[in-house]
């Protein structure tokens, strides 16, 4: 098992960050944790560093945060991981979201930016983790302009455009949406087990309303397996496996 996208940085785990890390090592191949703030780098690498070989990094600008980091944040921001490249394994995430950012200019500069980071992505070849909420057609369609290659879809939700993500030999990843969210277990009855990853994006989500962590990744194995009518170890094996591949994850599965 594997979680391919958490937020091991977020203060949701300061005071039992090391404990929530050593509970996943027994269970998991590795976490995936995602820094999407230039503020939350030196912590996010420090996890990584303490926890090598286990934890590793993505990072990038969380379209969120678009009205609060300058051009020159963004900069410094992008040359840091430049100059970190060989300790980070994918950009994101980054993208669209239309639903904490409603004002149209801002959606511009959202754009703008995604656009940015696809080449950056590309420049350093690595793959990229894109947020798409409330702006899946925008994000497909820019991501198709720029011509991304090695793409990574978290949290999809948009069944209609599924087709068009599997054409282009895109990944989806789902949380434990999929234990309530209708649309995403269409998206987890419809997407082949070549496409697929699955994440936890905790802290966030947890079952219950309560804290989540990576181990809530068998959960969502769990429920895919059902809703596909086939094996957890299936649903691991594959999703796993697609998951070392995709990020070039230095591991023996």
């Amino acid at each position: 098992m594997l979680d391919s996208h958490c937020h091991l940085e977020q203060e949701n785990y300061q005071k039992d960050r090391d404990k929530v890390i050593l509970d996943c090592k027994k269970e998991l191949n590795a976490v995936v944790t995602c820094c999407a703030h230039p503020k939350d780098f030196e912590l996010t690498m420090s996890i990584a560093d303490k926890y090598s070989g286990f934890v590793f990094v993505t990072a990038g600008i969380h379209p969120e945060f678009i009205k609060e980091i300058s051009e020159k944040e963004k900069d410094n921001f992008l040359e840091l991981i430049k100059e970190n490249k060989d300790r980070i394994y994918g950009i994101g995430e980054t993208g669209l979201d239309y639903f904490w950012v409603k004002e149209k200019n801002w959606q511009e500069k959202q754009k703008e930016l995604f656009q940015e980071i696809i080449g950056f992505a590309k420049e350093l070849k690595k793959p990229i983790i894109v947020h798409s909420r409330d702006a899946f057609e925008d994000a497909v369609k820019i991501l198709e302009q720029e011509d991304a290659k090695s793409v990574q879809m978290h949290m999809f939700g948009a069944n209609h455009l599924l087709k068009r993500v599997i054409d282009n030999n895109w990944l989806v990843s789902l949380n434990t949406i999929v234990l309530r969210s209708k649309k995403h277990k269409k998206i987890a009855r419809d997407i082949p087990l070549t496409n697929l990853l699955t994440e936890t994006d905790s802290p966030w989500l947890g079952p219950e309303g309560k804290r989540n962590t990576p181990l809530s990744v068998k959960i969502v194995i769990e429920r895919i397996a059902e809703i596909k009518k086939t094996s957890f170890e299936e649903v691991d094996k594959a999703t796993t496996l697609n998951a070392v591949k995709f990020l070039n994850l230095p591991i023996t599965i």
